[in-house]
């Protein structure tokens, strides 16, 4: 009734274990029986593996990597003094808004005027508003 194919241990491929011997003939270790010997079977073990293991890249001295902390240091305390000064400067232009409403017609001639002269709608109402200071004596 049950048309499945069933799959058994024998159907999958496992490949073969080495014998103990041929592995630690390979790494360059040799099992002895003596007692002396094969409490330093880790040991040889271990430097085996010490010297099959890949060298790390070369570590900057002591006094290298002070250097580069100092100067990584300075280079972000530079940037956060900079940032804060353009901040600063920015809010010292730009510190008082005045809000004032538009009627529609003043609000596209504003506009037109901004785009056909390249310049910003702030820049032309503050030279509008200076110009008219200046001649009434403000």
């Amino acid at each position: 009734m049950n048309n499945r194919p069933t799959l058994s241990v024998g159907d999958i491929p496992i490949a073969p274990r080495k014998a103990r011997k041929q592995a630690s003939a390979e790494i360059g270790i040799t099992e002895s029986t003596e007692p002396s010997k094969a409490a330093n079977a880790p040991h040889a073990a271990a430097d085996v593996a010490a010297r099959t293991r890949r060298h790390p890249l070369p570590k900057p001295s002591e006094e290298e990597r002070r250097e580069t902390t100092v100067q990584r240091a300075l280079d972000q305390e530079k940037a956060r003094t900079r940032l804060r000064d353009l901040k600063r400067a920015q809010t010292r232009e730009s510190k008082h808004f005045v809000n004032v409403p538009l009627d529609y017609e003043t609000k596209m001639r504003l506009q037109k005027a901004s785009f056909e002269n390249d310049l910003k709608m702030t820049v032309i109402m503050k030279a509008a508003i200076d110009q008219y200071l200046r001649d009434n004596g403000y």
